[in-house]
């Protein structure tokens, strides 16, 4: 498959750095000089505010240095400004309180892609593709998304008023929501591929992945799944406690897992296996890329160890790091890393960062874009660098600083300037949501909701896609013929996907794009060598 596969409160005290890392730090990171570096900062902040020559802003400027300061550390230990702080704790926590719906603002309309499955606007009947043009009876054309968040996020219990404007329907729908506690799914999806080949995909590890994976496990075996495709492309990690208990669902017996080393030996800890599961047996292949990253690499680094399944796809993003949040006095945080993380063979998952020039060097190098395709069981594609060398338990070298390399390397298509700019600027969903309002009805009445018909059965005429692209370039994005006819196939595929996922939701979205994905497709012929690897019947 291709991809195109992302001024807060303070107040005035004297709250500086001191207060701000001293408190919630100096007990566990404390040394003979802090004292006086603290106060050397106090002095240095304390000097701008009585004699700069202008106004200044000592939050900000706490705040500048609080970053600057982390720029000389490595680059996962970061500042979480307050505001900043809920929106990135909700999507690992699972779950918020609002509406319900997943949405855009198109062409300074607020507009429903979906509503989420099991909240309140999905239980009221709100479709994808219905514009919100009022909230409480006032009009929102030309909201921002803060403002949205605002106005349509709010306590469990509480009330708030929409009417929509619905493709087909001339007058307003009016629709009062209960607001109510909305679930965050970290499992995008799971299906039957085909008969015996179950498929899971998961985009983070927040507090529920575990549960949500068994649950997809259970669904998948009550269809009969005898093989399973674990997709962890795209996944940049999150919590280790979930990570061990999913790679534990795979693992018999008592196995480590994953340990961790710091500077003190409070943070040195050992994870492993040993609950029982029903899927300790099932012949396992883990997709992985470039965005793979942290957890991803915990579950795929040990399946890999333990020679329990195989890695396909692309070398992850090799970060071995571990974080601990400490919350601020202003509820800013910040998170710094206390350890670093290792794979049961010893391998440090964690690629250099101290010879990058800065952030964007160490992030733009993720992946390994010089491996070549094919069969990398004993892992000779690293074999001429300079990463240590270790072994896996049935005996194969493994490389360790540097991600985790595929066992069987098969790389991403790419896609050309001209299609990256159609994703950039959004147009596939702006035209889709033009085409449904005057299709959609056709689409139901013809298809009865059954996917798999539609799979099989719809097609994009070639004048769909000349009204794409003629679409896009009325949004300027330039037609360039050749890189055009490159991408033909690609753009159609991805226009039936967006279809599909206005009536299916992600379940039509991937099944659509999967048959295309060519590594989905490799995968799914190397389910015998998974099960050599795994030495199972």
């Amino acid at each position: 498959m291709k991809h195109g596969k992302i001024k807060f409160p303070f107040t005035i005290i004297i709250l500086v750095l001191g207060i701000v890392l001293g408190f919630q730090i100096q007990k566990t990171f404390s040394n003979d000089h802090l004292n006086d570096s603290i106060a050397k900062f106090s002095d240095v902040l304390t000097y701008t505010e009585k004699y700069y020559m202008e106004d200044v802003d000592s939050p900000k400027l706490v705040e500048a240095a609080i970053n600057g300061m982390l720029t000389k550390l490595d680059p996962h230990s970061v500042y979480i400004p307050a505001k900043q702080l809920e929106s990135v704790e909700e999507s690992f926590r699972g779950d918020f309180e609002g509406i319900g719906i997943e949405y855009q603002v198109v062409n300074d309309t607020l507009t429903v892609v979906s509503p989420i499955t099991g909240g309140p606007s999905e239980a009221l009947g709100i479709m994808s593709g219905d514009r919100i043009v009022k909230i409480d009876g006032i009009s929102v054309v030309g909201i921002n998304n803060e403002d949205v968040r605002k106005k349509l996020r709010g306590k469990a219990g509480t009330k708030v008023k929409v009417s929509i404007l619905r493709p087909g329907i001339i007058r307003l729908q009016d629709y009062e929501i209960t607001r109510d506690k909305i679930p965050i799914y970290s499992v995008d999806t799971h299906f039957m591929i085909d008969n015996r080949t179950g498929y899971i995909s998961i985009s983070r590890f927040s507090e529920t992945t575990y549960d949500e994976v068994l649950s997809a496990l259970n669904d998948l075996n009550s269809k009969g799944m005898k093989q399973l495709i674990f997709d962890l492309r795209g996944n940049p990690g999150g919590y280790l406690n979930q990570a061990v208990k999913i790679s534990d669902l795979f693992l018999d017996g008592r196995k480590k897992i994953v340990y961790t080393k710091g500077r003190k030996e409070e943070f040195n800890e050992e994870y492993y296996s040993g609950e029982y599961s029903a899927f300790e047996k099932l012949p396992l292949i883990i997709l992985v890329n470039k965005g793979s990253a942290s957890a991803s690499e915990i579950v795929s680094g040990a399946v890999q160890d333990w020679d329990r399944g195989l890695i396909v796809g692309e070398t992850t993003f090799g970060k071995g790091l571990v974080q601990r949040q400490f919350t601020l006095p202003d509820n800013s945080a910040l998170r710094l890393t206390i350890s670093q993380y290792f794979t049961p063979s010893g391998r440090l998952i964690q690629r250099d960062y101290k010879n990058k020039k800065d952030k964007d060097e160490y992030y733009s190098q993720a992946g390994n874009s010089k491996e070549e395709e094919g069969n990398n069981l004993n892992h000779k594609a690293e074999g001429d660098s300079s990463l240590k060398v270790f072994k896996t338990n049935g005996g194969r070298i493994v490389y360790g600083g540097g991600g985790i390399t595929p066992d069987y390397i098969v790389k991403t298509e790419d896609i050309t300037d001209y299609t990256t700019e159609l994703l950039k600027n959004n147009i596939f969903y702006q035209f889709v949501l033009q085409y449904l309002d005057n299709h959609a009805s056709e689409i139901k009445t013809k298809y009865h909701a059954d996917l798999n018909l539609f799979l099989n059965d719809f097609k994009i005429s070639s004048g769909t896609v000349k009204d794409f692209t003629d679409f896009a370039s009325s949004k300027n994005v330039k037609m360039n013929e050749e890189e055009f006819k490159k991408d033909n196939a690609y753009i159609a595929v991805r226009l039936k996907a967006q279809i599909a996922r206005n009536f299916w939701k992600n379940e039509g979205w991937y099944q659509v794009l999967l048959k295309t994905d060519n590594q989905i497709e490799k995968a799914e012929t190397l389910f015998q060598e998974a099960k050599d690897l795994a030495k199972l019947k």
